[in-house]
């Protein structure tokens, strides 16, 4: 059974201030459509522009992941993105008045308590899964971070932290299914070392910084002038070290706990590459650097492989539909008929198949010392296969005509010449409604992709 794609009820929003900016941020998580992911609006900027949540937008990783996108700016990106996907949820829109969202207690609790809150809702649309069939890693060889994804039943976490501390040493976190995001790490809160604070507050750069929302190892001895700092950045009287190791006004929620939030910063930056994962993540030593170095890498393979997924079908087997069927369903004849046969076709998507033979009416004139099908006509025979699946919803398809409306992101990609067969999947990218048919479409020949087009077009009545 498929599973469907989630968003929320109605919208939610919480208020607190950025850890970096110190400004009060106001944010909004609204429902999505389908297939519409996850993505960032600022509100506080004219034309409240959209930054989708993907790895390509990634600019930065010092004190979180940093977005932007034609000059705008999201920061800290990670915690509300972890939220998200602890929850299986696939579409939202998380509008901003600020450059980055509220750090709250520096943890995804705040995040999935509005989340579920606002009340989780199943949508008209399955989920788009990427299944993991073989071992994908990504090495820093400087720092010695590696993540490694390797093939499991579901998603999967497991981050171990080396931090060469005495205070905070070797630890390890597990997420053994999604499901437990909520209980095992959502609560998981950033942390940081005493050095590193130092070096913010000398470059001004944590104002909304307190020990409520960050874990502090002290590393290092606190001198007199540092605990001065501290007391002023923080606004607290009296600062103390606890026998742990870290500041005080705040208790550990688990001993792992900085291994617990490094997990959590996983999935919140994998959140980027858009799409679910269906694998484990082995994250060895992670840091936001590697995390959106590794999901950039694993985006542009899941897109080439997506690309270059040329359907299996057996050609022997008797076709769904052969030519004279489809001839009942499509006013189109010789030789301007381009597609042979129908193999599938369902409410959603429709494949069909061509021969291309040197006796091709169009070879005579196209190219004929060096035959190739024209790169319209293999459109054509896509937009063909098209007004199979869009004639397929009426009864009588014999009294309409399919018309293109529109063509958009059209490439070829391969010669295809005569002696080859070309197989042809269509999908849809939304219902079709009042006639109209909005498709990916693709062709394949000799097991690569040789085309692929987004197509729009609409049935009407004969006149």
């Amino acid at each position: 059974m498929s599973k469907k794609q989630k968003t929320i009820q109605r919208e939610v929003s919480l208020s607190g201030v950025g850890i970096h900016t110190g400004n009060t941020v106001n944010m909004t998580i609204k429902p999505a459509p389908i297939n519409h992911g996850f993505a960032f609006s600022r509100v506080d900027l004219e034309g409240s522009p959209i930054i989708a949540a993907k790895a390509e937008y990634v600019v930065n990783t010092q004190r979180g992941t940093n977005l932007e996108k034609n000059g705008v700016q999201i920061q800290t990106s990670e915690h509300v993105l972890a939220a998200a996907v602890g929850l299986d949820i696939d579409n939202l829109l998380i509008e901003l008045d600020s450059s980055e969202p509220p750090i709250m207690d520096g943890s995804s609790k705040y995040f999935v308590e509005a989340l579920e809150k606002a009340g989780i809702e199943e949508q008209d649309a399955d989920i788009e899964e990427y299944v993991v069939k073989e071992i994908i890693s990504f090495k820093d060889e400087v720092s010695g971070s590696e993540i490694i994804l390797m093939p499991s039943d579901e998603y999967q976490v497991t981050a171990m932290v080396d931090f060469g501390t005495k205070i905070l040493g070797t630890q390890n976190a597990n997420l053994e299914k999604i499901s437990d995001f909520k209980e095992e790490i959502a609560a998981a809160r950033t942390f940081s070392f005493l050095h590193e604070i130092e070096m913010l507050l000398e470059h001004d750069l944590i104002k909304g910084g307190d020990l409520n929302n960050a874990i502090v190892y002290v590393d290092k001895e606190l001198s007199a002038e540092t605990m001065e700092k501290l007391k002023k950045a923080f606004k607290k009287e009296d600062i103390a070290i606890k026998p742990n190791g870290i500041l005080d006004n705040l208790t550990l929620h688990w001993a792992n706990e900085a291994a617990r939030h490094k997990l959590l910063d996983v999935i919140g930056d994998l959140a980027l590459v858009g799409i679910r994962i269906k694998g484990k993540v082995i994250a060895n030593k992670p840091g936001h650097l590697i995390n959106t170095q590794f999901a950039k890498k694993l985006a542009k393979i899941i897109k080439l492989e997506k690309r270059n997924n040329v359907p299996s079908y057996d050609l022997n087997l008797p076709p769904l539909l052969d030519i004279h069927q489809i001839m009942d369903i499509l006013p189109h004849r010789p030789p301007f008929l381009l597609i042979d046969r129908i193999i599938e076709l369902s409410d959603k998507h429709v494949v069909g198949m061509k021969n291309v033979t040197m006796n091709e009416n169009f070879f005579v004139g196209h190219f004929p010392g060096s035959p190739v099908m024209p790169g319209v006509l293999q459109v054509e025979a896509m937009a063909q296969c098209g007004g199979v699946l869009v004639l397929n919803t009426v009864p009588d398809p014999e009294n309409y005509l399919t018309y293109f409306m529109k063509m958009d992101n059209v490439k070829f990609k391969q010669k295809v010449l005569p002696g080859d067969t070309i197989i042809f999947k269509c999908e849809l990218i939304t219902p079709i409604r009042r006639g109209i048919c909005h498709m990916q479409a693709y062709a394949y020949a000799n097991g690569k992709l040789v085309a692929e087009a987004e197509l729009m077009a609409q049935i009407a009545r004969k006149k």
